[in-house]
């Protein structure tokens, strides 16, 4: 059996029409006999190179016949559960003998049944549900609400209408004329200017829109009647081909869709026809114009799924199609095209075990995003979101990478930006998990108020009766990024993070690969530098996304890995090669050769975090065919206390790390971009210079605390051991 097992796999990793060699079409999926998180399994494929209209997919449980189903697109959602076992799959073109490559996966007792029903059935129950459908059985008008639930919430619903009140006279009137800079490529200052005014100023009216219809089905005040009534008739009064169309800014015209939507659906009863008949024709133009982009080719996320923009208008298409079925023609169109291609792969960004490329920022970003809509979508279409298995592991990526006390972000554009509590906080609550407890519990504090009055009560978070924090350490395989932390049940652990990630310099990402940040007790130590002014930027080209601005390794005086072009930011990447999580240390190790492109013959990484002596040990192991003068770029958010020729100390607000160089290499100050106006950044590097086609490495020292540990490096049998305070490590 294992020699049959293993040929499948060498069978399955052989080039065949499945598997694109181009980076940026869709990976066929499960493979590699891995243990699937999700039962049953999204399968995806590349398309095959005639362009079939139809595949046939056939999935063999061994020992048992194969199961067929034949599919439009090039990826299929089984609509029910499937066995425990080990399976095979494989996929034509219908009418073909043009099999696919055999592919193994494995269903087991942990692969967590997640259960999507077909398009016609969910339609069903969608539309049997009438208006409002947005909302959970537990939203009731206050009048019915018990005392416990007055006491609990009360507070909140007087914020609500104190931010309504506020804003009545506060927000801005809408107009096409208040944007008149024409939007063309390249983007400029101003563009970005105009663009961010338009989505900041939607967003509110948006915001207003809802909070205002929430609070009138709660309390049936007809001030707010009339506040949603106003701002629903501005957005609908929009140009629809204007400064708010899609083509001008995608972010605008599908929140203006989703907020008629809602509106439409929370105010149901409240609307008279000429004013719904508005805003539905409102909805249609705005949302047809996002169904079109995107099943353009026949559903290009399908073949194309790297596109951070169209994946958010997916969903919002998804809930704008769920909440207007039955109301809108349209509707069942992009309800079809749209669900259960979502329900199937929620997010190019990571695999089945959760996490985000794009870095926590963004992954904040997206977790606020995916309360407001997948709050509504669950209570309309009766699947609930958080219970697909990726969102229990998009959870464990925010509590190891963002845990309480963090008070910055990690990787990627807007890293240098303050977490804010409330997203992720709201986020864990809609899960039932002592993971999702322990995390909302630490984080304290509550989530946003408009979010809290339309969320089921109590939440369900609430009835996790046992609590339990994740473990010290983390890796996430498909995004490359490892946590290693003390102790995370402490706010005074120390934190290390380092990446190495196939994803590349690739969107939001950046140079860093093989990079890594040190924190203290949130506190951060050693970070990465720069800010985040806007994507596309100069300081976003020159400085803030280039390897010279990370903790990692550039060359002949800031040289660095390879972050041009558009496929090529995907390929020129970097990947973990080791990973193991120890009750003493945490090791890791990335190879980040190919994001130098040609430069370079060799550039890995070895990070061991030594938990007992609570220091980190470095290794680069580099090598080119021409001289070069190595970088081991280190950045703090104050200046770099020199103590000798190899030695650094950095300590601000109570915490400390001194830096070692434990081999070759001399510490040299460095300049860089600006910083962030109001923060001082200071950067430095320690150097060294190598031979044609010679070895070099760096063996650094992170001694958290500046304990000043006793360290010795001793070699037997052609094996070096450093041995830091009492700890030994082997150099492999």
């Amino acid at each position: 059996m294992l020699a049959i097992s293993a040929l499948l796999l060498c069978s399955s990793a052989r080039a065949d029409w499945a598997q694109s060699s181009d980076v940026l079409v869709v990976k066929p999926a499960p493979e590699l006999g891995q243990v699937q998180a999700q039962n049953p399994p999204g399968f995806t494929w590349a398309r095959h190179p005639t362009g079939a209209a139809q595949y046939e997919i056939e999935i063999t449980l061994d020992g048992a016949t194969p199961e067929s189903a034949i599919v439009e697109r090039n990826w299929y959602l089984p609509a029910k559960a499937m066995a425990n076992g080990t399976y095979n799959w494989r996929v034509r073109p219908l009418g073909s003998t043009d099999w696919s490559a055999a592919r193994r996966f494995v269903i087991a007792a942990r692969s967590s049944i997640f259960e999507v029903p077909d398009n016609a059935t969910l339609r069903a129950r969608i539309i049997a549900r009438g208006h409002p459908r947005s909302l959970p059985p537990s939203f009731v008008p206050m009048t019915q609400w018990s005392a416990a639930r007055m006491l609990a919430l009360e507070p909140f619903t007087s914020r609500m209408t104190n931010e309504i009140k506020l804003q009545i006279n506060a927000l801005p009137l809408l107009s096409d004329a208040r944007w008149p800079v024409i939007i063309s490529a390249p983007l400029t200052a101003s563009m970005n200017v105009q663009q961010t005014d338009i989505r900041n100023r939607i967003n509110e009216t948006s915001r207003q829109l809802q909070a205002a219809a929430v609070m009138w089905r709660l309390k049936g005040d007809p001030m707010y009647l009339a506040e949603a009534l106003r701002k629903g008739d501005a957005i609908a009064s929009l140009d629809t081909a204007g400064p708010t169309s899609f083509a001008n800014q995608d972010q605008a015209t599908r929140e203006i869709a989703v907020a008629l939507a809602k509106g439409l659906d929370v105010l149901a009863g409240g609307l008279d026809a000429a004013r719904r008949a508005a805003w539905l024709a409102a909805i249609t133009t705005r949302t047809d114009e996002i169904y079109a982009n995107l099943a353009g080719a026949n559903g290009r996320l399908d073949q194309f799924p790297f596109d951070s923009h169209a994946n958010t208008s997916l969903v919002y298409l998804v809930l704008i199609s769920s909440l207007t079925l039955g109301d809108i023609p349209q509707a069942q169109k992009w309800f079809d095209f749209s669900f259960r291609a979502y329900a199937s792969s929620t997010t190019p960004w990571s695999g089945p075990e959760g996490g985000y490329a794009n870095g926590t920022a963004y992954a904040e970003y997206t977790a606020g995003y995916l309360v407001a809509l997948w709050d509504p979508l669950s209570q309309a279409t009766g699947i609930n979101f958080y219970a697909k298995p990726w969102a229990s592991g998009f959870l464990e990526f925010a509590a190891q990478f963002t845990p309480p006390g963090a008070r910055t972000h990690v990787f990627g554009d807007a890293s240098d930006t303050k977490p804010d509590t409330r997203v992720f906080h709201a986020f864990a609550s809609r899960l039932w998990s002592p993971r999702a407890a322990w995390y909302v519990k630490n984080l304290g504090g509550t989530e946003d108020t408009l979010s809290l009055l339309q969320a089921p009560y109590p939440l369900p978070v609430a009835s996790t009766t046992y609590v339990s924090a994740p473990s010290n350490s983390a890796f996430f395989p498909s995004i490359g990024w490892t946590a290693m932390h003390s102790d995370l049940n402490s706010l005074n652990r120390t934190s290390v993070y380092f990446k190495s990630s196939p994803y590349g310099s690739f969107n939001h990402s950046h140079g860093d690969q093989n990079a890594f940040v040190l924190s203290v007790a949130g506190q951060p130590l050693l970070v990465k530098a720069g800010w985040y002014d806007w994507y596309g930027s100069p300081n976003w080209l020159t400085w803030y996304r280039q390897t010279r601005s990370a903790n990692a390794v550039t060359f002949d005086g800031g040289k660095g890995q390879l972050i041009d072009g558009y496929r090529e930011t995907l390929q020129r990447n970097g990947k973990i090669t080791a990973f193991s999580a120890q009750p003493t240390y945490d090791y890791a190790e990335g190879d980040a050769l190919a994001a130098y492109g040609a430069a370079l013959t060799s550039a890995k990484r070895q990070l061991w975090y030594l938990r007992n002596v609570n220091a980190v040990l470095i290794r680069d192991k580099l090598a080119s065919s021409v001289p070069r003068d190595f970088e081991f770029n280190l950045h703090a958010l104050t200046a770099f206390t020199v103590e000798s020729p190899n030695a650094v100390k950095v300590a601000i607000n109570g915490q400390s790390v001194c830096v070692r160089s434990l081999g070759a290499g001399a510490w040299a100050p460095r300049a860089g971009g600006a910083p962030k106006p109001g923060q001082v950044e200071e950067h430095g590097a320690f150097t060294l210079q190598t031979a044609a086609a010679a070895p070099a490495e760096f063996l650094v020292l992170l001694d958290v605390g500046c304990k000043r540990p006793v360290v010795t490096i001793t070699t037997f049998g052609g094996i070096r051991t450093v041995n830091v305070g009492g700890q030994a490590v082997t150099l492999n």
